[in-house]
């Protein structure tokens, strides 16, 4: 059956081999289940924003099972997705904000009504057919500026919620010069680990730092919160934890966190409103970028594309857009396909059965939820995992033409812009309306394509009436 469903010989492959694949993509990607709920509840940043950090914990898993089984079964690919990294600061930094700033109480509500929308309108252009060739009529040098811009946002914000840089009422920002403290123990060797372990191309190198900075925390007893009593006292499983097996599961096996806070909770309504509408259109871009990317990324190293065209190319958008509509009524941001899905097809996966095992891992992972609220509830344990994925993102400054300067001045100011203005809205829009005014007035209006126009006014739009009152 499981032959004939995935083509194992047709595709060169066997059912070890995608197992294999499989685990090999979950252990890449596996941190975004400690990452995204400490993102999105806020404690990452030590605030709240409103969201249930146990209700997304239980929608990223769902969403991303939900997600990459339909990849797997309807598009017959490899490619695994989950919450994606860049759209859930975009939502706590950005949609959230404006949100409250427009008077709506419900912020995250209105968020994640923005999220539903916005995967509703890529569901409606993928199921019509918009090719791929289409959806890239907007210049490649925004996806590159986009993702290292949020890639330095990202690393930025891990190193100031580990502590390893402070404000300062002088230059803004300066270096912690405590290397000692534990925080910064336990942050410095979670990153260093990760690092080494990259380097080495270990599989799982960020779940592998993670678990690292974990033991860590325990031995240094840094009172981590949610930590099982008896782990938190002794710094170590103390030995009335190990009189019976039943013990020490029930100390970090649970049933999954309720849906409940989360559930059904968007408000499409006032995501509709002329305030809000300049966020849907930049998830909607966001999203569209980071599936397509993705998809010929990993698919091209194996070996699906024809004649540059990626086969089935409507049926694996459908599965992000799907994913994300799901995940925005069940509390998470965007779910979009997870370029750590590179990982397993470098491993062998070659079929829709490698997606099957990852969504499973990820169901199974529900039952672990005390061990995620202890992890991502304390900041220097994530922050590592922040650092090497900005610094992962960061490689796209590679591909754009610097010496274009219509294409490289827009590109450093939205790279720059999402940082230092501490949003990534207002970065794209820093970026995005210079972009369309020099190419204008150099000469080369016939490079921008309307939807670039679309953008660059949307944009302007939101900076002139939305982000001037937010002050």
């Amino acid at each position: 059956m499981v032959e004939r469903l995935f083509r194992l010989s047709e595709n060169k492959t066997n059912l070890r081999t995608e197992v294999l694949a499989g685990l090999t993509t979950f252990l890449t990607m596996a941190y975004i289940i400690f990452v995204q709920p400490a993102v999105l509840s806020g404690k990452m940043f030590a605030t709240d924003t409103g969201v249930d950090f146990g209700a997304v914990t239980t929608a990223t898993c769902l969403s991303a099972a939900l997600a990459t089984v339909i990849m797997a079964l309807y598009a017959r690919y490899p490619i695994a997705q989950a919450s994606g990294m860049g759209e859930n600061f975009f939502f706590v930094f950005s949609a959230i904000p404006a949100a409250t700033a427009a008077g709506f109480t419900n912020g995250w509500q209105v968020a994640l009504g923005v999220v539903f929308v916005s995967g509703v309108l890529f569901l409606m252009l993928s199921v019509v057919g918009v090719s791929l060739k289409n959806l890239k009529s907007v210049r490649p040098m925004w996806e590159c500026a986009i993702a290292a811009g949020i890639g330095l946002f990202i690393a930025f914000i891990g190193l100031q919620q580990a502590g390893v840089i402070l404000k300062d009422p002088r230059t803004a920002v300066k270096l912690n010069a405590h290397f000692a403290s534990p925080d910064l123990i336990v942050f410095f060797v979670g990153m260093l680990t990760t690092a080494i372990l990259h380097a080495r191309r270990v599989r799982g190198s960020i779940v592998w730092g993670i678990i690292v900075a974990t033991a860590l925390a325990c031995l240094l007893k840094v009172g981590l919160p949610h930590m099982p009593t008896s782990v938190s006292a002794a710094g170590v499983v103390s030995e009335s934890m190990l009189n019976t097996r039943f013990e020490f599961a029930k100390a970090f096996i649970a049933p999954p966190p309720s849906l409940g806070p989360t559930f059904l909770k968007m408000d499409v309504a006032h995501a509709l409103t002329p305030k809000m509408l300049p966020f849907v259109f930049v998830f909607l871009f966001m999203l569209t970028f980071d599936a397509i990317g993705t998809l010929i990324g990993a698919c091209e190293q194996a070996g699906f594309m024809r004649d540059n065209k990626l086969p089935r190319a409507k049926q694996a958008m459908v599965s992000d857009a799907i994913g994300t509509v799901a995940g925005a009524a069940l509390g998470t941001s965007t779910v979009t396909s997870f370029v750590e899905s590179a990982a397993g097809v470098e491993a062998g996966g070659r079929t829709g059965l490698t997606g099957l095992v990852v969504a499973v891992l990820f169901l199974l992972a529900l039952f672990f939820s005390p061990v995620i609220a202890m992890i991502g509830g304390y900041p220097p344990i994530t922050a590592p995992a922040l650092t090497i994925v900005g610094a992962m993102m960061m490689q796209n400054v590679a591909k754009i033409e610097w010496k274009d300067y219509t294409e490289s001045i827009p590109a450093f100011l939205i790279i720059i812009g999402i940082p230092l203005s501490y949003s990534i809205a207002d970065g794209l829009a820093l970026g995005f309306f210079s972009y369309a005014i020099i190419k204008a007035f150099s000469g080369r209006s016939r490079e921008i394509s309307w939807l670039t126009y679309l953008l660059a006014i949307v944009l302007v739009l939101y900076f002139v009436f939305v982000r001037s009152r937010m002050g």
